[in-house]
C-alpha cells in the first residue's frame, strides 16, 4: 500500500510539474504575442476586419495667361473583381462576358481576364483608368446581375491635355501613376501633387463591406494649380510656324523663345518635334516615321526608335547648347560701345578675309563688304569687322561682359534639366580663340540665355531672371505665391542700349534681317549660322544651325524674340528660314499686348482700306462708290439693288482688290483656294484675280525679284466665297550663311 501511495504521489507530482509547465509554456507564449508580436497581428487583425482603401488627390490644373486649361485631371475608376466570391461557373460567365463587353477586350485579353477570374485570391485589378460612363455600365450591369461581391470599382483620376501637342515640351507629361515626368509637370510636382485620402470600411466575416454607418473616411487634398506666362495666341503662331518650316525643309529640328523683355517672363516657347502630351511615347514628325520605316533590323528599330522618342520629349531651348553665330555680334557691339573702344562713326574696310596669327579668316561674302561703319558692319554681318572690335576690346573686357550677360551661369528659369553653358574660362584665351569668339564661335550658350541677353539689350540694359509660372493656386483658387520680376544686374547703360536697338532695327530694314519686317511695328533684329563643327562625315556638306534673334518694337521694346532652325536640308541662313517666323509671331504679340502699329508714309501707302457698305445702294450708286476707292467690282445677278456683298462692309480689303455684288437672292458663290507658296507677287495677283480673289500682301523688300510668297492665311483647297480677302506672307529667299 505505502508503495502504491509513493507512486500515486509521483504520478501526481509528474503531472502537476507537467500542467505548470504546460501553462507557463502558454503563459510566455501569450506574452510573447502580445508584447513581441503585437504590431504585427494587430494589422493583421484589422486588415481581416477593416477595408482601407485610398482616395487619390486631384492633380492641380495648369493654365496659360489667360485661363484657358492647358492640363487638367479628372475622375476615372480602376476596375477590380474578387475571385473568391464567384460560386458558380453561371456567375464567371457573367463576369467575364460582362467585362469584357463592356471593356471591349479581344479574345487573347478576355483569356486573360479568365484565368484573372480563377485566381485564389480576393482582389485582382482587370482594368485601369476607365472612363465615367464605363463605370456606370458596368455598375449597373453589376447590380442587374447580383454581382455586386464580385465586381468593384475604386475611384482614380487621369491626366488630361485639352489641346495635346500645344506647348508640350513645356508643359511635359504624367506617368502611370500620375507623377510629373517632364517640363512643368516635373519641375512642379510637389506643388501640382495633392494629399490622398482614405475610406475606410469595417468588414464581415466573410470579408464583405458593412453598410456605411461603420465608415470612416479622410478627405484628399487636392493639389495646387499653376498659371503659367504663356500666352496661347502668340504659342500657336511661334508652333505653327517652326513646325511649317521644318516639315518644308526636314530639319532636324526647329526652336523658339519669345519673351516679356521687361519683366523676363516666358511668353511662348516651343522645341520641335513635339509631341502629344496625351500619347507622349507616340512619335510625330514625318521625317522621323520614314527613317525608322526603313529600318529592318528589330534591335536597331527599337532603339531609334527610344532615342526619337527621347528627343521629341528634349526642351531643346533650355536642355541643349549651341554656337550662336552672329546673333553674338549684337552683344559685342554692347561690350565695344560701353568701353569706348569703338563709336558708331567707326569704320573698317573688309576686304572679305582677316589674318590672325597663323590663320586667314575669312567673311561670308569673300569679296569683301568695302568700307563700312558700325551699323553696317552689323547689318552685313562683317566677320573680319568684328574680329578687329575684338581684338580692341581684349580678352579681360570680353569676358566681363561675356559673364555680364550672363553666359557662364544658369538662368535659373523653372523648368527642368536646365544645361550649362560651354565656353572658354579669361585664362584660356588666345589671339586665334578672342578673334573666333567675337563673331560668335569657339563658345556653346543655351538658347535660353542668349534669348535673356537679347532682352538686356532691349530693356535698356537689365538682365532678367527668366519665367515660366506666373501664379500658384491652391484648389480653392486662392493665390498661394505670385512670381515677381527679377533683376539679375545692370549690364549695359541705357545709351548704349539704345544705340544697338537701332542698329539691330537697321538689320531688319537694310541688312540681312529683312525679312523680320513687320509694318508698323519697327522690328529690330540680327541673323546667324553656326557650324556643327564635326558633326560632318567624310565627303559630307557642313551641318549648320541658323538663327534670328528680334526685338519689337525697337524704340521701346516690349518683347525679345530667338528663332533657330537646327539642320535644314537646303544652305539658307536665319534671314531666309527664321526670320519670317519671328515676324509672323511679332505681328501676332504686338496685337496681343494692345500696341498700335505706328505706319510711315511709305507704309501707309500700301495700307488695306475698308470696304463701303452697299448693301441697299443702286448698282450703278455700288459701282460709283467702288470706282472712287479704287476698288474693282463683279456683278452677279440681273437685279436694279445691292442686297449682299462679298467682302462685307468694314472688311479691309487692297486697294484694287476686286468687291463682289449681289443683285439677287442667291447663294454666294465659292472659288477653291488656291496655293500660293513660291509665288512672285506679279504670279500670285494673276493667280488671285482668276478665282476673283484679293490678296493682302505681307513682308518686307517686295520690288525685290527674288521676293516669294511663302504662308498664306487660309488654307489652299479652302472653299471661300469669291470675294474673300487672303493674306499672303512674302519673303526674299536670297540669304546669306552668316
Amino acid at each position: 500500500m505505502a508503495d502504491f501511495k509513493k507512486g500515486m504521489l509521483k504520478r501526481m507530482l509528474i503531472l502537476a510539474v507537467a500542467v505548470t509547465f504546460l501553462f507557463c509554456a502558454d503563459g510566455v507564449r501569450v506574452l510573447y504575442l502580445q508584447i513581441v508580436q503585437h504590431d504585427d497581428l494587430a494589422a493583421k487583425a484589422e486588415s481581416q476586419q477593416l477595408s482601407d482603401t485610398e482616395v487619390s488627390a486631384m492633380r492641380g490644373t495648369i493654365y496659360d495667361s489667360e485661363g484657358n486649361i492647358l492640363a487638367q485631371s479628372a475622375t476615372v475608376w480602376n476596375i477590380f473583381i474578387d475571385p473568391s466570391n464567384i460560386t458558380s461557373d453561371e456567375k464567371r460567365d457573367l463576369v467575364v462576358n460582362g467585362l469584357a463587353d463592356f471593356l471591349k477586350l479581344d479574345d487573347k485579353e478576355k483569356q486573360e481576364l479568365l484565368e484573372k477570374s480563377k485566381k485564389d485570391t480576393k482582389y485582382v485589378v482587370v482594368a485601369n483608368k476607365i472612363e465615367n460612363d464605363i463605370k456606370e455600365k458596368i455598375s449597373a450591369y453589376s447590380a442587374e446581375h447580383k454581382l455586386g461581391n464580385i465586381i468593384g470599382t475604386e475611384q482614380t483620376t487621369k491626366r488630361y491635355y485639352p489641346y495635346d501637342n500645344f506647348a508640350s515640351s513645356v508643359i511635359g507629361f504624367t506617368g502611370g501613376d500620375n507623377q510629373g515626368l517632364s517640363g512643368i509637370e516635373a519641375y512642379y510636382d510637389d506643388e501640382l501633387t495633392g494629399t490622398n485620402g482614405r475610406i475606410i470600411t469595417v468588414k464581415d466575416a466573410k470579408s464583405n463591406k458593412l453598410p456605411t454607418d461603420y465608415e470612416t473616411s479622410v478627405d484628399a487634398i487636392d493639389g495646387n494649380s499653376l498659371v503659367l506666362t504663356l500666352n496661347q495666341n502668340i504659342q500657336y503662331y511661334l508652333e505653327k510656324g517652326l513646325r511649317t518650316t521644318m516639315e518644308e525643309y526636314q530639319c532636324k529640328g526647329a526652336y523658339g523663345i519669345v519673351m516679356d523683355c521687361n519683366t523676363g517672363a516666358i511668353l511662348a516657347m516651343s522645341s520641335m518635334p513635339d509631341y502629344d502630351c496625351n500619347e507622349p511615347y507616340k512619335i510625330t514628325y514625318s521625317k522621323t516615321k520614314k527613317e525608322l520605316k526603313k529600318i529592318t533590323d528589330k534591335d536597331e528599330k527599337a532603339q531609334k526608335q527610344s532615342e526619337a522618342i527621347q528627343n521629341q520629349w528634349r526642351n531643346f531651348t533650355v536642355s541643349d547648347t549651341y554656337v550662336p553665330g552672329s546673333v553674338f555680334k549684337t552683344f559685342m557691339s554692347c561690350a565695344a560701345l560701353e568701353e569706348n573702344v569703338v563709336t558708331l562713326d567707326t569704320s573698317y574696310t573688309c576686304t572679305g578675309s582677316i589674318q590672325v596669327g597663323d590663320y586667314r579668316m575669312k567673311c561670308h561674302y569673300h569679296a569683301g563688304h568695302g568700307t563700312q561703319n558700325l551699323t553696317q558692319g552689323l547689318e552685313n554681318s562683317c566677320n573680319p569687322f568684328f574680329i578687329t572690335i575684338g581684338q580692341r576690346l581684349g580678352v579681360h573686357n570680353y569676358f566681363k561682359y561675356f559673364d555680364a550677360f550672363g553666359f557662364t551661369q544658369k538662368t535659373g528659369i523653372d523648368l527642368p534639366g536646365e544645361a550649362m553653358s560651354q565656353y572658354y574660362k579669361e585664362n584660356q584665351y588666345g589671339l586665334v580663340e578672342l578673334s573666333s569668339a567675337s563673331f560668335g564661335q569657339t563658345n556653346s550658350l543655351t538658347p535660353i540665355q542668349v534669348c535673356s541677353g537679347i532682352c538686356a539689350i532691349a530693356n535698356g540694359g537689365t538682365l532678367l531672371k527668366p519665367y515660366i509660372v506666373a501664379e500658384v493656386k491652391d484648389a480653392n483658387g486662392n493665390t498661394v505665391r505670385k512670381t515677381k520680376k527679377t533683376a539679375v544686374r545692370r549690364v549695359i547703360s541705357e545709351d548704349t542700349s539704345e544705340k544697338v536697338r537701332t542698329m539691330m532695327k537697321a538689320v531688319v530694314d537694310e541688312g540681312t534681317g529683312k525679312n523680320g519686317y513687320v509694318a508698323g511695328y519697327r522690328v529690330g533684329g540680327k541673323t546667324g549660322t553656326s557650324t556643327k563643327l564635326g558633326e560632318s562625315g567624310a565627303g559630307e556638306k557642313d551641318k549648320y544651325i541658323v538663327s534670328f534673334a528680334a526685338i519689337a518694337p525697337s524704340d521701346h521694346p516690349e518683347i525679345a524674340a530667338l528663332i533657330l532652325v537646327d539642320e535644314p536640308n537646303v544652305d539658307l541662313g536665319g534671314g531666309a528660314l527664321c526670320a519670317p517666323i519671328a515676324a509672323q509671331v511679332t505681328e501676332q504679340a504686338m496685337q496681343v499686348l494692345g500696341i498700335e502699329p505706328k505706319y510711315d508714309d511709305d507704309e501707309a501707302k500700301n495700307l488695306s482700306i475698308s470696304t463701303p457698305a452697299l448693301i441697299g445702294m443702286s448698282v450703278d450708286s455700288a459701282k460709283t462708290t467702288l470706282s472712287d476707292k479704287n476698288l474693282k467690282y463683279k456683278i452677279v445677278g440681273d437685279g436694279k439693288e445691292v442686297i449682299s456683298q462679298s467682302p462685307s462692309a468694314g472688311s479691309a480689303i487692297p486697294s484694287g482688290g476686286i468687291t463682289v455684288l449681289y443683285t439677287e437672292k442667291t447663294d454666294k458663290k465659292k472659288v477653291t483656294v488656291p496655293d500660293f507658296a513660291g509665288l512672285t507677287i506679279s504670279e500670285a495677283n494673276a493667280t488671285a484675280a482668276e478665282k476673283d480673289l484679293n490678296i493682302e500682301i505681307s513682308g518686307n523688300n517686295l520690288s525685290a525679284s527674288s521676293v516669294v510668297a511663302y504662308s498664306q492665311s487660309t488654307e489652299k483647297g479652302t472653299k471661300v466665297d469669291i470675294g474673300s480677302v487672303i493674306t499672303v506672307s512674302f519673303k526674299n529667299t536670297t540669304s546669306v550663311l552668316d
